[in-house]
């Protein structure tokens, strides 16, 4: 693992996080890899916002994971800031290679770095291995996630 790059996304990794999201059940219904165009603005407003961390593993000059980092101030817990972690993915040829406990673990040491108290993260209820993966690395299924699409 001592090749991993782990930088900040740029608009020629697009299409790599893409085909990212799209390979699996879910993200083939939902992503649109032949279309760039609604995903570079996306990348424009994050990359505006200091806030907002998209991230890549590059190993061997080929993007074979990303995450997306949110760090968001708040009012409960005293003032807590937390993170969340958003969009996780390891290219189908690395998956099992502990590229994505790398990811993990640099969103975390990331969020301390920023004074996050609270890291959390969602997972769709059909992503039982991921949701073994984010137990095994020490995150605790604590609450009911809800969603309402717009």
């Amino acid at each position: 693992m001592g090749d991993l790059e782990i930088r900040t996304a740029v608009a020629d990794d697009v299409p790599a996080i893409v085909g990212m999201l799209a390979d699996d059940p879910l993200g083939a219904l939902r992503e649109s890899p032949d279309d760039l165009t609604p995903y570079l603005a996306a990348l424009r407003r994050l990359s505006a916002d200091p806030h907002q961390h998209l991230v890549v593993a590059v190993r061997e000059d080929r993007v074979v994971g990303t995450l997306q980092l949110t760090i968001v101030p708040g009012l409960s817990r005293r003032g807590a800031t937390r993170s969340i972690i958003e969009g996780v993915r390891v290219h189908a040829d690395e998956r099992g290679s502990g590229l994505g406990t790398r990811l993990l673990e640099w969103a975390v040491e990331e969020s301390r770095r920023q004074g996050c108290r609270l890291v959390q993260l969602t997972s769709d209820s059909s992503r039982t291995d991921a949701h073994r993966f984010y137990e095994r690395l020490g995150f605790t299924a604590s609450h009911v996630g809800f969603k309402m699409s717009l």
